[in-house]
């Protein structure tokens, strides 16, 4: 399967060729001073060849690759498994989140709460095994009949549960064979089983489905519409998803072609109960701070959506849009319409792609979840489908960018912080490469220019390098989401890795410790030190100012204490890494002659810190005057 490139690739692709250019023309600038001023091309070429090696953005892509790959190895630890990258970057983008109810927003593990006959109703205790009614019976039989014989589905499931514990053996007519099936369809919201009943031609039909489905079946009036209705909304706003069952007599076997053809009698209504999942109020909590919406759609009747609304914290300020009603409105009234609107019930599966071209529309980023086959067109169309790994069809995995291993709402918005800390981290990522290469950059271009020794050569640009790649891919990668991510809105779907002043910002922040190490080279040089003397003072800086860089694009929002108390091992191996590094080519005298390096005493040592303290503490600053524009989002 062919990768998609992502927006962050395309927009990086531009970074790099423009960072590219900048950095050829230095080299080039560099190789033309040194040739000029100290007449050796040769050295003034491979002094170019060097810088190019700093300076060419050689990282932005492995960062790139390293921040989505292990974003996605993360968020499957989190029971979300990656299909497709963009899906990653899309995640900190979602506006709208469109999530199914059964399953989803509730755990799909049903049982009977009610059975109604007529104008009677009985409330189950499922917590006891005593036998229903004699009332009741049939309607507990035939729903069971017009299940699976080894049922999956929830609902069935709960059918057969129930009349295993109340009905007497002789009562579930198990000696019946199954001899024909009509299935469900968007015309018809209902099945039935044909049992043949071991008395010659003589057959049963047992049906179960929407009850406006069944009562059509059964060919209700409109006075029995209107009880059926006020039985069902009763029922509904106890926030049970009700059926209806039937019964019909066939004999022969010349099976008729739809289930009009036999004549059902409606036998009552079953509720059943749903419980919501413990997480879904807080996390629906969570998307409103964080300035997502989140609707929910089903297939059950508007009173028990509503009821399951309230009890997530989702209210229907703004009505109830239901298929039937989605079916009669135009494009453009449809899109005024669901602005407003955050329940959609009695929606049929393809009417879910209908409901994400409105949003996508308007300009929203929409998340999609499904199951069924027919939900893959809209899982396809949505910037972010996400399909149910556990009770998903293969064709809808197939169909979305992100499979949800436990089918909880709760783990979306953990994908969804996800999303949000993997761009906000990168974004730190790409500060610190701009801010790193001011000083690089001037130190091979300003002792050219002012006609002092060389500071790098390329086996400090290499050594530079060690800490530059592992600093951006890994450290940055492993830090924590900030405190007040999903308090912050969606942020725009074409923000750039860094905008105009996140860069000045950058380079300000790289000038900053440029100013230093150009300091304290010149002190050195003026004090008569010597130029590897100098060079050792100035490259001991230059690597504990980068290390400050790395500390203070951290975090754009925690202070200095708490940032350092926060956890990300990547960041001290890092540290230590780089000093550990720097103890050994400053005291392995092979090492020390190959930088050409003299040994640094406890007070060059002090110098280095002392400075490599203050560069950090400009570049705190510099970011603190500029937080409002690095904390954006």
């Amino acid at each position: 399967m062919a990768t998609d490139e992502t927006y962050l690739q395309r927009k990086s692709g531009n970074l790099i060729r423009n960072f590219a250019a900048v950095g050829l023309s230095v080299c080039a600038l560099v190789v033309a001073l040194y040739g000029l001023t100290r007449e050796s091309w040769i050295n003034g070429f491979l002094v170019g060849v060097a810088l190019a090696m700093a300076l060419l953005p050689e990282e932005i892509p492995v960062v790139l690759t390293v921040f989505l790959a292990l974003g996605a190895w993360r968020m499957s630890q989190r029971n979300v498994l990656t299909r497709r990258m963009p899906a990653i970057e899309a995640l900190g983008a979602a506006t709208v989140l469109c999530a199914d109810k059964t399953g989803t927003l509730t755990l799909n593990r049903m049982t009977v709460k009610r059975l109604c006959v007529g104008n009677d109703c009985y409330d189950v205790d499922s917590q006891t095994d005593q036998l229903l009614p004699q009332k009741f019976h049939r309607l507990v039989r035939y729903s069971v009949l017009a299940s699976e014989t080894d049922p999956f589905d929830p609902m069935e499931k709960a059918f057969k549960a129930l009349g295993d514990r109340t009905l007497d053996h002789g009562a579930r007519f198990e000696d019946w064979t199954l001899a024909h099936e009509y299935s469900i369809s968007p015309e018809l919201l209902a099945l039935s089983h044909v049992w043949h009943t071991a008395q010659g031609d003589q057959h049963m039909i047992a049906t179960k489905g929407a009850p406006e489905a069944v009562a059509d079946l059964c060919h209700f009036d409109s006075q029995q519409m209107q009880r059926l209705s006020a039985q069902v909304d009763s029922l509904a706003r106890d926030g049970l998803r009700v059926l209806a069952v039937a019964r019909a007599e066939f004999a022969g076997n010349a099976w008729p072609t739809t289930q009009h053809h036999f004549d059902f009698n409606f036998l009552g209504l079953i509720g059943l109960a749903d419980p919501v999942r413990p997480a879904v109020p807080a996390a629906i909590k969570e998307c409103a701070r964080a300035g997502i919406k989140v609707v929910m759609i089903t297939g059950d009747y508007p009173s028990t959506a509503q009821a399951v609304g309230r009890a997530i914290g989702l209210a229907a300020n703004g009505g109830i849009l239901t298929g039937p009603e989605l079916a009669a409105l135009h494009e453009g009234e449809l899109r005024r319409r669901i602005p407003k609107t955050n329940i959609f019930a009695r929606v049929l599966p393809e009417q879910k792609l209908n409901l994400v071209e409105a949003f996508k529309a308007n300009g929203e980023i929409v998340a999609m979840t499904g199951d069924g086959v027919n939900d893959a067109p809209a899982l396809k169309a949505a910037h972010i489908g996400i399909a149910m790994g556990g009770r998903g069809t293969d064709v809808a995995r197939e169909s979305a960018s992100l499979v949800l291993l436990d089918d909880d709402f709760a783990t979306i918005v953990e994908a969804i912080r996800s999303g949000r800390r993997i761009f906000d981290n990168l974004q730190k990522a790409m500060s610190f490469i701009f801010a790193i290469h001011v000083p690089i950059a001037g130190l091979a271009l300003i002792p050219l220019i002012l006609d002092w020794p060389l500071v790098l050569t390329p086996v400090h640009i290499v050594f530079l390098e060690l800490i530059i790649d592992p600093a951006c891919s890994i450290a940055f990668e492993a830090e924590p989401a900030e405190a007040n991510i999903m308090q912050k809105p969606p942020r725009e779907p074409d923000t750039p890795l860094l905008g105009g002043r996140d860069i000045l910002y950058s380079l300000l922040q790289g000038g900053a410790v440029l100013g230093i190490v150009l300091l304290v080279f010149g002190v050195a040089l003026y004090r008569g030190q010597g130029a590897d003397n100098a060079r050792a003072l100035t490259f001991s800086t230059l690597v504990l100012g980068m290390l400050g860089l790395i500390s203070a694009n951290r975090s754009w929002s925690r202070r200095l204490v708490l940032r350092w108390r926060t956890a990300n091992p990547a960041f001290w191996w890092v540290i230590s890494g780089a000093l550990g590094f720097l103890a050994t080519v400053l005291y392995i005298p092979s090492l020390s002659k190959l930088f050409r390096f003299t040994v640094l005493h406890a007070d060059d040592l002090a110098v280095c810190f002392t400075a490599g303290a203050i560069s950090f503490f400009l570049v705190e600053a510099i970011k603190r005057r500029g937080r409002n524009n690095l904390r954006r989002r």
